[in-house]
């Protein structure tokens, strides 16, 4: 994989100075990169490229955005951003493929490509947001950090249907993939279900909504909650009842220190589509792979 350094060049003047000399510069060396502040990894299409915050601050498609119902803030929001499609460098993606968005706390969001490739005026259009040194976002509620130093964050999303788990904040890697169902066949529901099976559209839900944060069958990305199937399945240990409500609200069912699941109201998560994944869940339980 081809890799390239947005922002930093390195000096070399070490070679023809005095040994002690070329010892202290070294030491008070600073690479123009680090200056520039935190770094975002994008490899796709066999590149990748490596941005800090100040080249990302000091391009010119960088713009303010307005966001009015900030999904991590919960609150009208507005940020320096530059335009996630002219971050890619491709709009060629293989079918099925997938863009994981993976923060530094583990947190794994799956991104259609051709969704993070919008820029039209009718639809969700995805935007990096990035944190200024000089003016550092709020922590986020209930945390002692803020969503920065890189945001994914949406103008329009209600316009394509983009979910709350899409928003991954203290972005640290975009990096293209293969299609989940394909890298992990035993996430996939039995062969045979229904086109219109609750459990199959669940899978859907699941791909989106749930492996941001969890595996299951071992299968996935994230590293920041339990897997769903193994040894037991959710299903397996609470009641209908008690499941939907741990989901809406985890908080109204058990509390933990360090508890990092947030509530999912019906804005970011419709009833039908909260049965529709128990209906996966309960489907999955039968189908274990070690």
């Amino acid at each position: 994989m081809m890799k390239l350094s947005i922002g930093c060049m390195a000096g070399r003047m070490a070679g023809c100075l005095p040994a002690t000399l070329s010892l202290l510069l070294a030491a008070l060396w600073i690479c123009p990169a680090l200056a520039g502040g935190p770094e975002l990894t994008i490899a796709v299409a066999g590149t990748e490229r490596v941005f800090d915050r100040d080249t990302l601050l000091a391009r010119p498609d960088a713009v303010s955005v307005d966001i009015p119902a900030d999904v991590s803030y919960g609150r009208p929001m507005r940020y320096r951003a530059v335009p996630l499609a002219s971050l890619l460098g491709t709009a060629d993606f293989p079918a099925g493929a997938v863009l994981e968005g993976v923060a530094s706390d583990g947190f794994t969001a799956q991104l259609p490509p051709a969704l993070c490739l919008r820029t039209g005026p009718d639809g969700a259009v995805a935007f990096l947001a990035v944190e200024p040194a000089e003016q550092p976002w709020p922590n986020l509620p209930g945390k002692e950090v803020s969503a920065g130093p890189f945001y994914l964050v949406w103008v329009r999303p209600e316009a394509s249907g983009v979910r709350s788990e899409q928003w991954p904040y203290q972005l640290a890697r975009i990096v293209g993939s293969d299609d989940p169902l394909r890298r992990w066949p035993q996430l996939a529901v039995e062969p045979g279900l229904a086109a219109d099976s609750p459990a199959r559209a669940g899978q859907a839900v699941f791909l989106t909504q749930c492996m941001a944060c969890h595996t299951l069958n071992g299968a996935g990305s994230a590293t920041m909650g339990p897997d769903l199937n193994r040894p037991m399945n959710p299903t397996e240990y609470l009641t209908p009842a008690g499941l939907k409500r741990l989901i809406r609200d985890p908080r109204s069912v058990r509390t933990w220190p360090g508890q990092q699941m947030p509530a999912f109201d019906p804005a970011m998560l419709n009833d039908a589509d909260l049965d529709r994944v128990i209906a996966y869940l309960g489907h999955m339980a039968g189908r274990k792979s070690m």
